[in-house]
This record gives C-alpha cells, structure tokens and sequence, in this order.
C-alpha cells in the first residue's frame, strides 16, 4: 500500500519512538522483579513508583492512588465489581448510561445476574446524560455511579464537575472510564469529585497492555486478582515494568504536548467536518458540535453501508471504523447511535475518524476527496437511493444534520 493515512486513533495509537526507547532496558538490562530485595530489582521498583508519581500528579492525585492493571477493560471490571462487593450491604443499585463501552456495559450485566439492580441512562441526540434524570435516578439503594468522561464513539464530553457534585451530595461512589479522554483534556479528580477513574496506554501514544485504576483513598475497594503482595496487596502479579516505563513516558509526554496538540487537532476536525458536511448530501454528525475529544469526528451516510464504506477507504489507503475496535465485526449497529436516537438503517451507516498528532492538513482534503467519490458510488448501487431520487422526497432526517 503506496499511502497509509491512519485515522483510528480511538481504537490505538502509533507508540512513540521517545515510549519504546525509554521500554527498552526493562527488557534486556534492567529485568529485575520490583518485589525482589536486592538493589538489581529494588531500583526497578523505584522506577515504578517514579511513573506513579507522574500519573498521580497528572491527575492531581496522590500516588498511592494509583494501581497498574492490564488496561482500561480490566481498570472498568475492577472498579464496578469491586465496589459492588465492598458495597453490597450498604445497597444493591448501580447507574450508569446506555452508550457506556462494553466493559462497563457487560461488567453490569454481570453484576445483574448476581442481584445488582442497575439503571442505564437516556442521553439526549448529541450523547449528553441528563442531570436531570440522574438526579431521579438515585435511590437510598445506590452506591455507584459510573459514567464515561467521553464517548469512544462519537467523542461527546460529559459534564464530569456537575455529575461528580451529585454523587458527593448523595454520598455514592463517582467511577469514570476516562480512556479516550485522558490525554486528550485536563483531568483532576478532585475538581470533578472522581474517586475512581480508568485510563489505558495505548491511547496517549503509549504500549498496549498497561493501563491504571485511579482509587481515591478511603474507598473500600477490594483485591481484584489475589496471589500476591503487589500494588498494596489490591492486584497480584509481577509487574509489567517495561508497559509502566512506557505508560509513564507517554503520560508525561501526552502533558507535554496537550496544549498545542489539541488545539491542532480541532482545528483539522472541524476542517474535516465541516466538509463533509457542505459537501456530502444526506450525511450528519453525530455527536456534540463543541463539547467532544478534540481529535473525534463521527457521521452517519444515509442509503450506505458503513463496513462497505470502511473496505473502499481502505482501498485508497484511509483507516477508519464504523464504531469502537472492542465490537469490531458485529452485524449489529452501534449500541451508541441508537441510544442517541438513530433509526438503525442510519446507523448502520457511521464512520468514525478520530485524527493524531502527524494528521495533516493534506490528509483531510485527500479523505474528503476520497468520501465524496466513495459514498457517491455506493449510492449509486443502492435501490434505496434509486428510489429516493425517484419519488423525489428530500424531507428526511438528514435535513437536521
């Protein structure tokens, strides 16, 4: 393939050169287990803790708040299964919302089996809870509420501050799976009330296999795997030393950069978007206008399919998805665009571009380019666009958009 322009970095990043460079001794040189007493290992657990402290403070954290998993999947399992044990004799209701990722999604489902009551959330066409609702939501019951900083699929930022404010009034737990957002806008858990939050590496330009649960002091949350002393007797297993160098190193990079990588970032999403929109008919946006990840842009094609759409950019070199990388290869439409109120014919036919920091200017006319020619042909083939054009009738759901 002469030309790769990569926009799916919702589903992972490229690893910065600056991450595998910092990795690679805890590799060959520095292999010692952290748990081990001699200096050989002990300096690995001082370079460990060195990354806490580095994620802590992004955070605005302490760093005996911070726990290293596998990555945000296993951060999400923790934080809901765990409270629900440590929790259960004080009350049995969760909520959360309907357009959650599958971990918190399915960890729920899980918790249901076993006797949790769980209220999933409306949100309202643009992705947003309504604080109204979570408000009526709470019982005497309730001892977690778990809402997504931002949506992995269509980039809509939740108000953290005002969701955070309600869970402390009512005293219940407030866990966030901020994997898409962290990195990419400013956190502190203490301004938003957060006393749990899940955040992965391979999403800020880190390794995959690494990610963290974020505990605020005080909450009672139990070990999750057991078999050893590690990560304050919370998570048994010998460390990934290497995916902790790397997570670190582009933790720290991501803050670095964050400024004016965003701002470059939006600047391109909204070139892109608004394209698209002036230029492709019958296509909307899905998702917040302002109040979404800087790097997120999401339409629905009307008469399209969207892995159809997917396999002919991928003739011409341009990655994207129809939705998160976590439920790639199903036939159903995204869970999320329904709860926002697509018809499922519509969201069948979504695209999801989510930029990087080497997006250019250039890349975007040539996607463009390549979506006008791309769903212009498809249409052509569809029966349902044939007949659209025949009868003539242009007052659709697309004239919203």
């Amino acid at each position: 393939m002469e030309k790769l322009i990569y926009l799916d970095n919702a589903a992972t990043t490229r690893t910065a050169p600056e991450v595998v460079e910092a990795m690679l001794p805890y590799f060959t040189e520095n292999y010692g287990n952290p748990s081990s007493v001699y200096s050989f290992a002990s300096q690995n657990k001082n370079a460990v803790n060195m990354q806490r402290e580095i994620i802590a403070d992004a955070l605005g954290a302490k760093s005996n708040e911070i726990y290293f998993t596998a990555g945000g999947s296993e951060a999400d399992n923790w934080a809901l299964k765990a409270a629900a044990e440590a929790y259960g004799e004080k009350g049995n209701h969760i909520i959360t919302t309907k357009i959650e990722h599958h971990a918190i999604l399915h960890t729920c489902e899980y918790l249901e089996k076993r006797g949790f009551e769980v209220t999933y959330l409306d949100v309202d066409e643009e992705g947003v809870v309504k604080l109204q609702d979570l408000e009526a939501a709470i019982r005497p019951t309730t001892i977690l509420i778990s809402v997504m900083y931002a949506n992995n699929e269509i980039g809509t930022l939740q108000p953290m501050k005002e969701i955070g404010e309600i869970a402390l009034a009512h005293g219940i737990l407030f866990h966030t799976d901020a994997v898409q957002a962290f990195g990419q806008v400013p956190i502190h858990v203490d301004e938003y009330h957060i006393d749990m939050l899940s955040a992965s590496g391979h999403k800020l330009n880190g390794p995959k296999g690494i990610g963290f649960l974020y505990i605020r002091k005080g909450v009672k949350i139990r070990s999750f795997v057991h078999g050893g002393a590690q990560e304050r007797k919370r998570r048994a297993g010998t460390e990934n030393v290497p995916g902790i160098i790397g997570l670190g190193t582009a933790v720290r990079r991501a803050l670095k950069t964050m400024k004016t990588r965003t701002e470059k970032e939006k600047k391109l999403r909204d070139y892109l978007i608004d394209r698209v929109l002036a230029e492709i008919p019958y296509c909307r946006l899905n998702g917040h206008r302002t109040k979404r990840l800087p790097n997120n842009a999401n339409f629905s094609f009307q008469f399209i399919e969207g892995e159809s759409l997917l396999i002919r950019l991928d003739m011409k070199g341009i990655c994207g998805s129809s939705g998160s990388a976590c439920t790639s290869g199903s036939l159903d439409p995204s869970h999320v665009l329904l709860a926002i109120g697509l018809p499922h014919e519509i969201a069948h036919g979504s695209l999801r571009l989510t930029l990087g920091e080497d997006t250019t200017k250039e890349e975007m006319d040539y996607v463009v380019e390549a979506l006008k020619e791309i769903v212009s042909g498809l249409r052509n083939m569809s029966p349902l666009y044939e007949d659209f054009i025949r009868k003539n009738n242009r007052q659709t759901y697309f004239m919203k958009g």
